[in-house]
């Protein structure tokens, strides 16, 4: 029987649902069962505001008009959709992709595919801080580049790209800008306008909310040429076909709202915290290395090289822990993290790596618990460390 951890840092992973956002979905998987879609009747008219008030509460997060969020089953299947649905609006005069190396999975297979049936790809490079470079960005820019995606934080190194720096370029070269902002939204301030997004992706189980529910920003929505990647009934726009479960819209819903209200002081308290445990763990391992730039990112995610020790071997020894040694999209692929190998690292460094998450409902305790264990784990699996 598998051992529950005792303490969970993996928030990059997914979060745990948060109790309110529960309440709000409550209704949904009981009572009001109503397809949202069934304009007829009370039943169907109950779910069906239930889904246009969490549409506004999504949307309010980043400033965007509610008309323009529809609704999806997670980051995974928006980032699909607005990297497929863009490019097959965009043939035959424009058939140009530019993403960035450290990308999720799910972009790059995304960029993948568009590639296989004929789309060009540029992949740009990031430096050691996981930076892209925006002369390489511009430089890569062409009359037929149709579309720039970038993720906001990544979900490996919690690196923080310039966004607003992206969407001017963007707008100046007249290319709609993209982010996956699945680590981002509701965590860090996010506007669609100050960084002219023309499509940002959203995930609910990144914010304390479900598994399976996500959006898809898509700016001036209506007048949109995106192409469906799913065939149906016309929901969402015409964009996404599905019913909708109404539910998990509340509880996408709830948790934008909570996150919006918290993110301030979220975000003050989660910076408190890495700042702790660093200085903790810096106290018994002073040779460990922080992946990606330390000025641009997201406190909450620290990904921690820890030289000459193994990282599955960490994780093996540390199982009262829940860390990672990589993204979980990727958890099925053997060797060291792509993401790391782009910046640099060697297959020893990237392998000797953890990527360490918290966020609402860690406790100093927990930080302080964890850094001893870590320090005790590492030494014991490379005595040097540290000596």
């Amino acid at each position: 029987m598998a051992v529950t951890p005792s303490i969970y840092l993996d928030y990059q992973a997914t979060t745990p649902l948060d109790p309110a956002v529960l309440d709000a979905m409550l209704p949904y998987l009981q009572g009001r069962f109503g397809n949202p879609h069934s304009v007829t009747h009370r039943f169907g008219w109950e779910t069906e505001a239930a889904v246009d008030l969490a549409r506004e509460q999504v949307a309010a997060v980043i400033g965007a008009d509610p008309v323009d969020m529809i609704f999806t089953s997670g980051a995974t299947e928006s980032n699909n959709l607005a990297i497929k649905g863009t490019l097959a609006a965009s043939l035959p005069h424009k058939n140009h992709l530019i993403t960035v190396a450290t990308e999720h999975k799910c972009v790059l297979e995304s960029a993948a595919a568009a590639g296989r049936s004929g789309a060009d790809i540029t992949y740009l490079p990031v430096g050691s801080d996981g930076l892209l470079d925006m002369n390489q960005l511009a430089e890569a820019m062409t009359g037929r580049t149709a579309l720039v995606s970038v993720m906001a934080v990544n979900n490996e190194i919690g690196v923080i790209q310039p966004l607003a720096e992206i969407g001017e370029l963007c707008r100046e070269k007249g290319v709609p800008f993209h982010t996956d902002a699945a680590q981002a939204f509701g965590k860090i301030p996010l506007s669609a306008d100050d960084i002219n997004a023309a499509l940002m992706s959203i995930s609910g189980h990144k914010i304390y909310g479900p598994k399976g529910i996500g959006a898809l920003y898509v700016r001036n929505l209506k007048a949109s040429r995106i192409v469906p990647q799913m065939d149906g009934g016309g929901q969402e726009a015409g964009i996404r076909s599905g019913t909708l479960s109404p539910a998990l819209c509340a509880g996408l819903g709830a948790a934008s709202v909570i996150a919006a209200e918290r993110r301030e002081r979220e975000l003050a308290e989660t910076g408190r915290n890495a700042a702790h445990f660093l200085s903790r763990l810096r106290e018994g391992l002073p040779d460990l290395v922080i992946n990606g730039s330390e000025r641009a990112r997201y406190p909450g995610n620290l990904n921690l090289t820890f030289p000459g020790a193994d990282g599955d071997r960490l994780l093996a020894d540390l199982r009262d822990i829940a860390m990672s040694s990589g993204a979980a999209c990727a958890s099925a692929m053997e060797g060291p993290s792509y993401v790391l190998q782009a910046l640099g690292l060697d297959e020893a460094a990237a392998s000797s790596s953890l990527r360490i998450g918290f966020g609402r409902f860690t406790t100093l305790e927990e930080l302080e618990f964890a850094a001893g264990r870590i320090i005790e784990a590492v030494r014991k699996n490379n005595p040097a460390t540290g000596s």
